[in-house]
């Protein structure tokens, strides 16, 4: 079915033009639904919910649930019918959760089985809880099936979603996402890699995170792919690529770290994915997947607000995340100017990592970002001086690539110098054995901090001391001061559900954990097993 694209800048818009498409629109596990029936599914969900909503109360519905029918249903129905959803983290609880809910003004909140167990004692006043697995949301949805009656009126620049933030550095909070951030992202991404009818788009990160809404959903919805929805795994990640015929998937964080730590098959690249689209993964990573499982992987920096992006192109160097759209700066957030660009020596070190690391702004202000619903105080701190600040460490060479490092609260203090943990783990990245690793902090008794690198590593590896520790003397590039103190052998790193590491709970364990812990000789490189469990 051939669709007319051109003037179209909502969500809903997007939607309506498929409601007449036969071709697949949606997989999950065996079922397949069209286009037709994803939108008939969808608009059905819209009427039933009008009824929920007070007129009075902004119209809000909270979504608890994981990537399934009726996530997408409900992620359309908020399009068609004019009300905002707002995607609920799973991984939250208690306290936090009832915060979101409240935060968001969630008239309605959707969940069903697998969630309800986290409500429990959970105080959610003035809000109905909806187990769409119960035949009361089946009889009601029944009822109401035909087109959206009385949908409310929708602009380009209208709230489509409200998005919390990861939460990784301080309290999430609840981002105003628009329908011209989610049409534009999704058109401009099916356009450069060729999404269309015959293309089917995996999704396998949390469609309650903006990841999955404006790099998944919304290339299927703007290419008239299909989506083919799971949860991510990395031991069925291949079998789900082949089962669906996969050509495209979207990823956030460290899940292409978790596929390769998978054994290798000598048939891995027989499969139909052609395209990876995501951000934050290693270099390494980048271009072994691509390698392995014979696609193109295509990595750039962004965020929930998007106000800030980088993306790499052909001549970008090893290390970089990319070249920085207009206006992106790195700048010293005291005194409010540009950094100078950062100085390498022989080695490939920055020999003034104290002046040219600095925050990754948008000079020219908000970009895409409207603002965090109900926190005007973080809103106005993101946008001091008329610039948005993104609380990301940067730096950049003379040519203008952007080399990431790490948040603001990575910026540590060790010896008397200023280190950034993202300079760190990119060098430790590059050991074999090695699989994610994280730099953090514990304090130094004499002040300051003692650095501590967790590595997790690779099915099968090991690590050994003295191996390690040649290791770390052939990276010409790695400063004496940044040689770890610690070095912790994880199982795993605590991280959110977008795969971020959550390094304040890294900070709070310190070194009493049950993982092997080595510590470098106070003024040597040799590394012994702790004899403390203590910082």
């Amino acid at each position: 079915m051939a669709v007319d694209l051109t003037s179209m800048d909502t969500v809903r818009q997007y939607l309506r033009a498929r409601a007449g498409d036969d071709a697949p629109g949606l997989r999950f596990g065996d079922r397949v639904w069209s286009w037709r029936e994803l939108v008939a599914e969808s608009s059905a969900r819209a009427n039933a919910l009008a009824t929920m909503l007070d007129d009075a109360r902004p119209p809000h519905v909270g979504v608890l649930l994981d990537n399934t029918p009726e996530m997408a249903f409900a992620l359309s129905a908020g399009a068609l019918g004019g009300h905002v959803t707002a995607g609920i983290n799973r991984t939250r609880r208690g306290t936090g959760l009832a915060a979101d809910v409240a935060t968001a003004d969630c008239q309605v909140l959707l969940t069903d089985a697998r969630h309800l167990p986290l409500l429990d004692g959970v105080e959610l006043p003035g809000v109905r809880v909806v187990d769409t697995g119960s035949p009361e949301w089946s009889e009601l949805v029944a009822g109401h099936a035909g087109d959206v009656r009385e949908p409310r009126e929708v602009g380009t620049l209208d709230t489509f979603m409200l998005i919390f933030t990861s939460g990784t550095s301080g309290a999430p909070k609840a981002v105003q996402v628009s329908n011209f951030m989610v049409v534009v992202s999704g058109s401009m991404l099916a356009e450069r890699f060729g999404i269309g009818p015959d293309d089917v788009c995996y999704v396998s990160m949390p469609l309650f995170h903006s990841n999955a809404v404006v790099a998944g959903y919304a290339v299927a919805l703007c290419g008239g792919a299909s989506m083919a929805l799971a949860r991510f795994s990395a031991s069925g990640f291949l079998s789900d690529i082949r089962r669906y015929g996969a050509t495209y998937l979207n990823y956030v964080g460290r899940p292409l770290a978790y596929v390769l730590q998978t054994p290798r098959k000598e048939d891995d690249a027989d499969n139909p994915l052609r395209v990876a689209f995501g951000n934050e993964a290693s270099d390494r990573d980048i271009a072994e997947f691509a390698e392995r499982f014979g696609c193109v992987v295509w990595d750039g920096f962004g965020s929930t607000e998007n106000a800030v992006i980088v993306t790499r192109v052909p001549e970008t160097p090893p290390g970089s995340i990319g070249m920085p759209y207009d206006g992106v700066a790195v700048y010293d957030r005291q005194t409010r100017t540009e950094c100078p660009r950062a100085v390498f020596d022989e080695h490939g070190r920055v020999v003034n990592l104290d002046e040219a690391v600095g925050e990754l702004v948008n000079t020219q202000g908000a970009g895409f970002f409207q603002g965090y619903y109900n926190d005007p105080e973080a809103t106005e701190r993101r946008l001091e001086g008329g610039m948005y600040w993104s609380g990301d460490l940067a730096y950049r060479d003379e040519a203008g690539f952007v080399y990431y490092a790490g948040r603001t609260s990575d910026w540590l203090r060790v010896d008397g110098e200023n280190l950034a943990a993202g300079v760190v783990e990119r060098i430790l990245l590059r050991h074999p054995a090695v699989n994610r690793v994280a730099v953090y902090a514990v304090p130094d008794p004499h002040g300051g901090d003692r650095l501590v690198a967790a590595l997790v590593l690779n099915d099968g590896a090991s690590l050994h001391p003295v191996e390690f520790e040649r290791f770390l003397d052939a990276q010409a590039d790695l400063a004496p001061v940044a040689r770890p103190r610690y070095v912790r052998i994880a199982t795993d790193l605590p991280s959110t559900a977008t795969n971020k590491v959550l390094k304040r709970e890294l900070v709070r364990q310190g070194l009493d954990v049950d993982d092997p812990v080595w510590e470098r000789e106070e003024r040597g490189t040799a590394y012994h097993p702790a004899g403390l469990r203590a910082g």
